[in-house]
C-alpha cells in the first residue's frame, strides 16, 4: 500500500496545478478536494457544469483519452471592486494531446483555462481549447 505524501498546495497556482493533475488521471473525486461548494464551470462551447466529474464525463465522450501539457500557470492580481476581487485569478495555458474516439492521435491542441481561487479552493473554472475547430476540420466542415 502506498501513501500519498504530498502536502496541500500553498499558492493559488499550485492549487490549480494539483487539481489539473488529478482531473487528468482522471480522478474527479480527489480533484473535488480543491473545489468549493457551488463551483461554477463553463466548459468549451459555454457548457455549464458544477463538478469535476462533469468535465471527466464530457472528455470521455469527446476523446478516447486526453491529457494537458501545461506550459505555464499564471496568477493575476485583481483590481479592487472587481466582481471576483476577493479571489485570485489563475490561468493555465498549454496544449492537449491524446486520441480521438477513433484512435487517431493528436497533439498541439491549444488550451486556456481560467480559474478563480478563493480561500484555497476553486470557485470558478472556464475552459477553452481548439478541439471543436479540429473536429470540424476532420469532418470536412472547415478549412485547416
Amino acid at each position: 500500500m502506498t501513501t500519498d505524501t504530498r502536502t496541500a498546495p500553498q499558492t493559488p497556482g499550485a492549487v490549480v496545478d494539483e487539481f489539473l493533475r488529478l482531473v487528468m488521471i482522471p480522478d474527479p473525486e480527489s480533484a473535488r478536494r480543491y473545489t468549493a461548494p457551488g463551483l461554477r464551470i463553463r466548459f468549451t462551447g459555454n457548457r455549464p457544469m458544477n463538478d469535476p466529474a462533469d468535465t471527466t464525463a464530457f472528455n470521455k465522450a469527446r476523446y478516447r483519452w486526453v491529457k494537458k501539457r501545461i506550459e505555464r500557470t499564471e496568477t493575476v492580481a485583481r483590481a479592487p471592486g472587481a466582481a471576483d476581487a476577493d479571489g485570485d485569478v489563475v490561468y493555465s495555458l498549454g496544449t492537449l494531446y491524446g486520441e480521438w474516439p477513433d484512435g487517431t492521435p493528436f497533439e498541439g491542441n491549444r488550451y486556456v483555462d481560467r480559474y478563480v481561487v478563493k480561500g484555497g479552493l476553486i470557485v470558478q473554472m472556464d475552459v477553452w481549447n481548439d478541439s471543436a475547430e479540429w473536429l470540424m476540420i476532420r469532418a470536412g466542415l472547415a478549412q485547416p
